[in-house]
C-alpha cells in the first residue's frame, strides 16, 4: 500500500496518496476524540427531578442553596492542528525512507481524512524553531494549502536543523487557543533534557488539549542498533559532529538507554492519557495508520 516519494514526483502531487491511503481506513479519527469531553458552557438551568446530577453546578448551589444543571453547546467539528518534526535528525536514514517522509505522508493522509469529514486542520512545521504554522480550517482550498507545504518540505534538502522538541511544544500550547486534537509527528530527540520533553506534553494537556504522539524512528537502526560487524562512522546530523567505532562496542550501553528513554516517554504518556503510538519507519505508513485507526475505534 505505501507509495513511496518517487509514486509522488510522477503524479506531481502528494494529494494522491493522501487519498490512496484514505481509502484504505476510511472508518475515520472522528468517532469522536471529544466522545465524552466537556465542551462550550452555554447556560444554567434548574435542576429537575429526575434529571443526572453528573451536570449539577456545586458551587452555584454553595452560594444560592438550589440546584442548578449546566448547560453545553455541542461543537459539531473536530479542531486539530498536525505538528511535524522537520529538524535534521528526521532526514535519517539516508535516502526517500526516511522518518521526514513518513511523517509527511502519514500526515497528508490524516489532513485529507479530517478535512474529508468536514473537520478543521492546521499543520505546524518546526525543528529549533516553529518554521510554519497554519489556521486551522475545514476548506478544500485550505487542504491545498497544507498539501503544498508539505509537499515543498518532502522535495527540499535541510540539513545542519537542530531540535527543540519541548521548547516548540510549550510554543504550540500556547498558541492553540481553542481546545483542540493535536498530532505529533516526531523522533522527539531533545538532547539530554528528557524532564523538559515532559514537562511541553504536560502543558498540552493542562490547556485541556487531546494528544497524540506518533514516535517515529527506525526500529532496526535506531532502537535495536543492528549494524554490521565492521567499522562504522556515525555523523549527528544537526551538529556534523562525527565518530567512528565498532557497533558491537558500544551496543549494550546504547540499547540500555535508548531503551530508557522510549519506555519513559511511553510511560508518561500514559500517565498524561496521550495516545502514543511507537511508529516503525519500516513498517510502513498505512499498516501504523490502520493499526492505530482500529485500536482507536475499539476505545471510544
Amino acid at each position: 500500500m505505501d507509495l513511496r516519494a518517487e509514486d509522488i514526483r510522477l503524479s506531481g502531487s502528494i494529494e494522491l496518496l493522501a487519498k490512496q491511503l484514505v481509502e484504505g481506513f476510511i472508518t475515520g479519527l472522528h468517532k469522536s476524540p471529544y466522545h465524552g469531553f466537556s465542551v462550550e458552557f452555554a447556560e444554567h438551568r434548574l435542576y429537575n427531578d429526575g434529571q443526572s446530577t453528573r451536570h449539577i453546578d456545586w458551587k452555584v448551589f454553595a452560594r444560592t442553596d438550589r440546584l442548578y444543571t449546566k448547560q453545553y453547546e455541542e461543537e459539531t467539528n473536530l479542531r486539530c492542528i498536525i505538528a511535524i518534526d522537520c529538524s535534521s535528525s528526521m532526514n535519517y536514514p539516508k535516502g526517500e525512507h526516511n522518518k521526514l517522509n513518513f511523517s509527511l505522508y502519514a500526515a497528508s493522509a490524516l489532513a485529507h481524512l479530517l478535512t474529508h469529514q468536514r473537520d478543521a486542520v492546521g499543520l505546524c512545521l518546526f525543528s529549533d524553531t516553529i518554521e510554519e504554522f497554519t489556521p486551522i480550517k475545514s476548506t478544500s482550498t485550505h487542504l491545498d494549502k497544507l498539501f503544498t507545504l508539505m509537499e515543498r518540505r518532502l522535495r527540499s534538502e535541510t540539513s545542519g536543523k537542530k531540535t527543540r522538541v519541548a521548547e516548540v511544544l510549550h510554543q504550540l500550547a500556547e498558541k492553540t487557543h481553542r481546545r483542540s486534537l493535536v498530532i505529533i509527528f516526531s523522533d522527539m530527540f531533545n538532547g539530554s533534557n528528557d524532564a523538559e520533553v515532559f514537562k511541553a506534553l504536560q502543558h498540552l494537556k493542562h490547556n485541556k488539549h487531546e494528544v497524540i504522539l506518533f514516535h517515529v524512528t527506525d526500529h532496526k537502526t535506531e532502537l535495536a542498533f543492528e549494524f554490521e560487524e565492521r567499522p562504522y562512522e556515525f555523523v549527528d546530523l544537526e551538529s556534523g559532529e562525527k565518530i567512528l567505532v565498532n557497533p558491537s562496542e558500544i551496543k549494550a550501553r546504547y540499547e540500555q538507554e535508548v531503551a530508557g528513554y522510549h519506555r519513559a516517554l511511553k510511560m508518561k504518556c500514559n500517565q498524561l492519557k496521550i495516545d502514543f503510538i511507537s511508529a516503525d519507519i519500516n513498517t510502513g505508513y498505512f499498516d501504523v495508520l490502520q493499526a492505530y485507526m482500529i485500536r482507536r475505534s475499539k476505545m471510544r
